[in-house]
């Protein structure tokens, strides 16, 4: 038996009218129906409201299934959703566009514990008179699963200057952990301009 598989796909309108808000939510109802077929589980993880009520902007959806990355590739691409407009009668236009694209998973949090961290006593240069040479009381603490490193020599005392060097590398994980989130949402939102009209590589009829 295949294993299992999981990918996300992002249905997007990009900056198209209306109509292809509605396409969005069209063409993901065909998507969930035609997964069920072929034995894909689809989740939907986030979805963006279009302007007009029960439309969407955009849909980042999870497919899990063995079959679900050929099935996500057939899906990708400039998709059209070919029927007159629902809320203009004398648009002669029929063919809507959507993009969908394949997402790189979100980035997992680090996180930060204090067990991941070496901390080793350590000399260090600049002011501090005798007290300085004579005892190493300044930190070097690393963190072990992202290879930040601090050094702390600001208190006279080893015990305030490791905890001030667990307080900092916090701080680093933490922030790191922020700025990959910010960067895969960023990345995720550019998929809205990628939107090539024409050609598509999918078309679906009502």
């Amino acid at each position: 038996m295949s294993a299992s598989a999981t990918v996300r796909l992002l249905l997007s309108a990009g900056r198209g009218p209306q109509e292809c808000a509605w396409a969005v939510t069209r063409l993901r109802h065909r998507l969930e129906r035609d997964a069920a077929r072929s034995g894909v589980a689809v989740r939907r993880v986030e979805e963006v409201p279009g302007p007009v009520r029960g439309t969407h902007r955009s849909v980042l959806l999870q497919l899990d299934g063995p079959d679900a990355p050929r099935f996500a590739r057939s899906w990708s691409g400039t998709l059209c959703w070919q029927a007159p407009s629902p809320y203009r009668p004398g648009v002669g236009r029929k063919n809507w566009y959507v993009v969908a694209e394949l997402q790189e998973p979100d980035p997992q949090p680090t996180g930060f514990r204090p067990d991941d961290v070496d901390a080793v006593p350590c000399r260090t240069g600049g002011p501090g008179g005798q007290h300085r040479d004579k005892a190493s009381t300044a930190v070097r603490a690393t963190h072990r699963p992202t290879g930040a490193v601090v050094v702390v020599d600001t208190e006279r005392r080893l015990s305030d200057n490791h905890r001030r060097a667990l307080e900092l590398l916090r701080q680093q994980v933490e922030q790191g952990d922020v700025d990959a989130e910010r960067a895969a949402e960023t990345a995720r939102w550019r998929t809205h301009d990628r939107l090539v009209r024409g050609n598509p590589t999918r078309t679906e009829r009502p």
